[in-house]
């Protein structure tokens, strides 16, 4: 199999890792990363995005907002099956229907970035075929757990495990003032080092989820109900919590 990855970030060269290809080619808006990406691969090389190549499979690994963009400007280049890892499925799937119709055609989601590999990897599978099956395969034998999931339940999951928690997350750093830590608690503790997880990556990546899925006015709605409830209130919560 030839993969083309168009995006030579994290992502993109985790999928060329994960995929199981004969030969790689990265391509990237900046010519340096593609170089530099395909230098830590054997059977990579690097290409530029205006090339006329044309390779079995196009994997698009670029920022959800442009992933549509370069959806149309590189499915062209496959042969058999075109997919992204963008983490967005509606605006994404809707791109591969138009400009890859003919081929098979997949939306990944690596749930975990890169250096934590591997883990679970929700799919659309808008075209199936057994290019599109391969893949799946060898990413399940790189220790992932892929598995099946429609558009609508995808992206209505992301609005709770991503915008929401980031939410949660960032609105107690921005609270929380500095403690000696042998004060923190059980609570505590594991809540300080989510803040490092948050705050230790992409800032960029955590605003283009937060734009997409939205969530932040639920969690706000949510704090501010457990500042204005009174005791009984309070306690009335916590047995709501314990039944759901």
């Amino acid at each position: 199999m030839r993969l083309l990855v168009v995006g030579s970030g994290e992502m993109g060269r985790w999928f060329a890792r994960a995929s199981g290809a004969d030969a790689v080619a990265f391509t990237d808006t900046d010519p340096g990363v593609a170089a530099e990406a395909a230098g830590r691969l054997e059977n990579a090389t690097a290409v530029p995005l205006e090339t006329d190549e044309r390779f079995d499979v196009v994997c698009v690994a670029v920022p959800m907002s442009v992933t549509p963009e370069a959806i149309a400007a590189h499915a062209d280049k496959a042969e058999q099956a075109v997919l992204d890892v963008a983490g967005e499925m509606r605006d994404a799937v809707a791109a591969l229907r138009q400009h890859a119709d003919g081929l098979e055609r997949a939306s990944f989601h690596p749930l975990f970035s890169a250096s934590n590999a591997p883990g679970n990897v929700p799919v659309v599978v808008d075209e199936p075929g057994t290019t599109i099956d391969s893949l799946i395969d060898a990413l399940r034998a790189a220790g992932n757990d892929p598995f099946e999931t429609t558009v609508t339940e995808h992206d209505e999951a992301m609005r709770t495990v991503q915008a929401m928690a980031h939410t949660a997350v960032v609105a107690y750093a921005l609270a929380a003032e500095d403690v000696d830590d042998r004060f923190h608690t059980s609570v505590s503790e594991p809540l300080e080092e989510l803040v490092e997880t948050v705050t230790g990556n992409t800032p960029a990546v955590y605003a283009e989820i937060q734009q997409r899925f939205d969530g932040a006015d639920a969690v706000a709605a949510a704090a501010r109900t457990v500042a204005d409830a009174d005791r009984e209130a309070f306690e009335r919560l916590y047995r709501d919590l314990e039944t759901r």
